[in-house]
């Protein structure tokens, strides 16, 4: 392992480990990816499953670049890997992806999609999530700043967004931050007590939903807190209650009791009604009380059950192994247990000692064994299943992935220099942002049970915007790169090499030649279909 990947691994600063977990877990001392291997070898040989053998060169490299970076990786990166016989370059393609402008851009994308799920496009909300991913941003700051954000600090008002777009609706708030931050539904508590889960209470709801229940936005867009406010529910059995605040463990908060008069009360109501009336109303006061203050001390005591942690964990392990520890992930609780019950809670213990550092913990899982295995399983039975993790999930692209991804395969190789200055690449890396954002919204984002949409069939079967971003044979694209390509045999490596990351085989070789062979009169053409059909396939829409 290379120095700077032990310096990484090894020297986070470490905080008390204050967290109850199970007895018998590994050390605390141990290496992430170690641990992974640990748990997961166990598991496979408890169940007698063979794992497959690891992804080759090519697969791995692709597959790291897609994870860390949010690409496919440039015809220089793929065969710069391939090609070396250095037995660490793993560990250094892992360094440099994880050091490059690229990962903060891709988290950036990662986290958006996580955090909004959807509610709009927000410029300054997305330049706050890269500059985070930029520092390396501890999770549970970026929560504090979602929940807490003061709006007179411009680097701290922009992670209200989360709140924004969801304050009209107090539902909204509560549901998504539990399920988000969480991993737990709790929505199905809200008309009765959970049919499947005994923890899960109305009281569990509507404790949880009390926190925001005080929270508005004013007229001016800025997020703020009434002085006062109750919720009340009826059980099925129609006795009538009133919320008292409680988090998901069961914990409660107590609010002091604090005398007012009548007309102070008044005064505080007539507040509230200037504040959402009035965009030239100065900023509210503050209430002596804030429920959503109590609630974030609450939700970051991983003294009891740590969901915050669990459920950050659980998450990124899904984005770079295809299935969860957990799932669905949003379903942790005792009537859903992990698939390795252990692991998660090292991980979940290791991201708390190590102050969150989410790139700590992803650098971790992509070293681990687990994490570069094959994705082809060949063995006389089906696959065992995905959470076995004995064969690599292979994961259909995001859609900024995917676009980015066509952007990097048809532009002409040559344009991507191996040593590249990281501000140069970043610059170029935010050009590849803007081109592939506007395609990126025609393609839908991935669910569990992906499949490609008709939409996106259609569009890249009839829309001309295919032909004019991908396929033109323009000296900067790879039609244009490749006309330039005498040697038949040399064309299509090239081909492959930028569009798959890796060369063809005896037989798609044979078939690309026989094709061209059969298009001399047409040779440009007969090259595009070549390229389109490359860039329209499973292999390119999927990590694999």
């Amino acid at each position: 392992m290379t120095s700077f990947l032990r310096f990484f691994l090894a020297t986070s600063i470490l905080l008390p480990a204050t967290a109850s977990f199970g007895d018998e877990l590994l050390p605390a001392d141990r290496a992430i990816y170690e641990v992974i291997d640990h748990y997961i070898t166990l598991k496979l040989k408890q169940d007698g499953i063979p794992p497959v053998k690891p992804a080759d060169d090519a697969n791995l490299v692709r597959r790291l670049t897609l994870d860390l970076a949010g690409r496919i990786p440039s015809t220089a990166e793929a065969r710069a890997y391939v090609e070396s016989s250095d037995a660490n370059k793993r560990n250094t393609l892992i360094e440099r992806l994880l050091a490059s402008p690229d990962y903060a851009f891709h988290h950036r994308n990662e986290l958006d999609a996580l955090l909004l799920a959807g509610n709009g496009s927000h410029d300054e909300w997305r330049a706050y999530l890269r500059t985070a991913a930029d520092e390396n941003r501890p999770w549970d700051q970026m929560f504090r700043e979602m929940m807490l954000g003061r709006e007179q600090d411009p680097a701290q008002k922009t992670a209200l967004t989360f709140l924004k777009t969801r304050a009209k609706n107090v539902d909204d708030m509560t549901n998504d931050t539990s399920r988000i931050f969480f991993g737990v539904s709790i929505h199905c508590a809200k008309c009765h007590d959970h049919p499947l889960v005994d923890e899960w209470k109305q009281d569990h709801f509507f404790g949880f939903s009390l926190f925001f229940s005080r929270t508005y936005l004013t007229k001016k867009n800025t997020v703020a807190e009434k002085y006062n406010g109750t919720v009340k529910f009826k059980t099925t059995a129609g006795e009538e209650k009133q919320a008292r605040f409680m988090f998901l463990t069961g914990a409660l908060v107590e609010e002091p009791q604090i005398e007012k008069s009548k007309e102070q009360r008044q005064q505080e109501d007539e507040e509230v009604k200037r504040q959402l009336k009035d965009d030239k109303a100065p900023p509210p006061k503050p209430p002596e009380f804030s429920p959503r203050t109590k609630f974030v001390e609450l939700a970051l005591n991983e003294s009891d059950t740590p969901f915050f942690a669990r459920s950050i964990v659980n998450r990124i392990w899904v984005r770079l192994l295809g299935c969860g520890l957990v799932n669905p992930l949003d379903q942790m609780h005792s009537g859903n247990e992990p698939s390795h019950p252990q692991l998660l809670e090292w991980l979940a213990r290791d991201l708390i000692s190590h102050r969150y550092d989410l790139k700590r913990l992803i650098g971790g899982i992509v070293l681990s064994d687990t994490y570069a295995r094959s994705s082809r399983w060949n063995g006389d039975n089906d696959p065992p299943e995905p959470n076995t993790f004995a064969v690599a999930v292979a994961r259909p692209l995001s859609p900024q992935q995917y676009s980015l991804s066509l952007h990097v395969a048809t532009r002409n190789p040559q344009t991507f220099a191996r040593d590249v200055k990281p501000e140069d690449w970043r610059k170029r890396r935010e050009a590849l942002e803007s081109a592939a954002t506007g395609f990126s919204g025609l393609i839908e984002r991935p669910t569990e049970q992906f499949q490609v949409s008709v939409d996106e069939a259609l569009l890249f079967t009839n829309n001309e915007r295919i032909e004019k971003e991908f396929l033109k044979p323009s000296d900067e694209k790879l039609v244009g790169y490749l006309k330039k390509i005498d040697d038949r045999s040399s064309m299509i490596e090239a081909a492959f090499w930028a569009i798959y990351s890796r060369p063809p085989t005896e037989e798609e070789q044979a078939a690309c030649a026989d094709y061209l062979a059969s298009r001399q009169d047409q040779l440009e053409s007969g090259i595009q279909q070549i390229v389109w059909v490359l860039i329209t396939s499973p292999e390119m829409r999927v990590n694999y």
